[in-house]
């Protein structure tokens, strides 16, 4: 009678034991109202202008205004670290508003707190103006180098005009925040050019977000249903799916 085959029965010493349990999720990438900081992220970019005008419009003093805006400004990187956000963040908002109330200090006028982010429209916008003319439509360049696409979406000219159109979008939003501005800053008008940076900031990038999606989002295969789940809600359940018992 014949042995048995051991070398059937015998388990392979390389091979790996099946894991116990569901696999490890992995971690969900942000979604865009999350990289802007959600509601938080509002607070964050507004507290420190509605501070300024109101310390200005109570007390009639610039020094004061200036200090209060510094603190609004310190306390909030402060919350951001203790938030744990990247540190870079809560600097940059830091010296945003340090570089806003130094302009106002050297300008003696309340308004001037609001002259660096008019100007700074000035410069985005001719950057992003610029890219289209040189054929590098910015919003092109972002969307591809976010999905690792490379520069291959060049030689579409069919895309290259959608991204063009889509980088046109965000001209035409940093022209209107400084045509809005910048006529409030020659009026004087400090309430009114505080009331106008909030609504024409989150308000107007997450419209213009839902244009460029509208505009490029079809040919890279997004819509809005899905624009909802990036911008930060869950996606809808699947209705075939079967529920396990």
């Amino acid at each position: 009678m014949s042995s048995p085959d051991r070398s059937a029965a015998a388990p392979d010493p390389d091979a790996q034991a099946p894991l116990d349990g569901p696999a490890p999720e992995t971690k969900p990438a942000p979604t865009i109202w999350e990289q802007m900081g959600g509601p938080m992220g509002m607070l964050d970019s507004g507290l420190p202008v509605v501070v300024f005008v109101l310390v200005n419009a109570i007390w009639h003093h610039l020094g004061w205004a200036i200090g209060s805006a510094l603190a609004a400004g310190a306390a909030i990187a402060v919350a951001r670290l203790v938030r744990r956000k990247p540190v870079t963040q809560a600097v940059a908002g830091l010296f945003g508003v340090g570089i806003a109330a130094f302009i106002a200090y050297r300008t003696g006028s309340a308004k001037g707190y609001f002259l660096f982010g008019i100007w700074s429209f000035v410069l985005y916008g001719s950057v992003l103006l610029l890219s289209i003319l040189v054929r590098w439509p910015l919003i092109g360049v972002l969307w591809e180098s976010i999905n690792g696409r490379g520069t291959a979406w060049r030689k579409d000219r069919k895309l290259v005009r959608r991204y063009d159109g889509a980088t046109a979008v965000w001209v035409v939003v940093f022209a209107a925040r400084f045509a809005v501005q910048n006529q409030l800053y020659r009026a004087d008008q400090v309430g009114w050019l505080a009331t106008a940076r909030l609504l024409m900031g989150y308000p107007v990038y997450l419209l213009a977000i839902v244009v460029t999606v509208l505009i490029v989002g079809s040919a890279n295969g997004m819509s809005l249903p899905s624009l909802a789940t990036v911008m930060g809600r869950k996606a809808p359940a699947d209705p075939t799916a079967v529920e396990p018992e």
